[in-house]
């Protein structure tokens, strides 16, 4: 009983102090948020860039194009995986399928003919330095039976670096709210 009493009573002082200093607001500073961790930063900068331009270069190219095969591998798809879209949660399998669909046989061949963020949208925060999450509000138009569809979301997109490279873990797409793009673009 003694040698449990040296073992508790340690890992409780532990246990209380973090969770006191995490709940404490006696300095406005954080760690863990406030660390910017620029290089990982740009890394999902440059992942998020590869995965646009395999948007680009897929479109239109079939379900099973070389490009839509590249867009895949850039999740990490298993039982985490998780995908809002339309008010519908989506897992690893069904992800996988819209985005095959929609940009492999939806959107006509080159039929992404915008794909930016709104100036001042794009954001990235990365925690400890494995983990981040980007955020944007699109400024996307897709070409779909011969009719320009632009896509207004608010989008964030949750990566965990895994064997060194950024993996998408969850997405999250809603439609923007018109009177807020026009605030945002003014």
């Amino acid at each position: 009983m003694k040698a449990i009493k040296l073992i508790l009573v340690p890992l409780l002082r532990v246990c209380f102090s973090t969770t006191t200093a995490v709940a404490s607001d006696k300095s406005d500073k954080n760690p863990v948020v406030d660390q910017a961790y620029i290089q990982a930063q740009a890394e999902v900068l440059e992942t998020f860039g590869a995965i646009a331009g395999s948007i680009i270069a897929g479109a239109g190219h079939g379900y099973y194009g070389e490009y839509m095969d590249q867009l895949i591998s850039f999740h990490a798809y298993g039982d985490k995986f998780v995908e809002f879209n339309g008010g519908v949660s989506f897992d690893s399998a069904g992800n996988e399928r819209n985005e095959r669909t929609l940009f492999g046989t939806v959107v006509e061949e080159g039929g992404v003919t915008k794909f930016n963020a709104v100036p001042g949208t794009l954001k990235i925060a990365v925690y400890y330095g494995n983990v981040a999450n980007l955020t944007f509000t699109s400024d996307f138009e897709l070409m779909i039976g011969g009719v320009s569809h632009p896509v207004k979301n608010l989008i964030t997109l949750l990566f965990v670096k895994t064997k060194g490279e950024w993996k998408m873990v969850h997405e999250h797409h809603s439609p923007i709210d018109p009177d807020y793009l026009t605030e945002l673009t003014e």
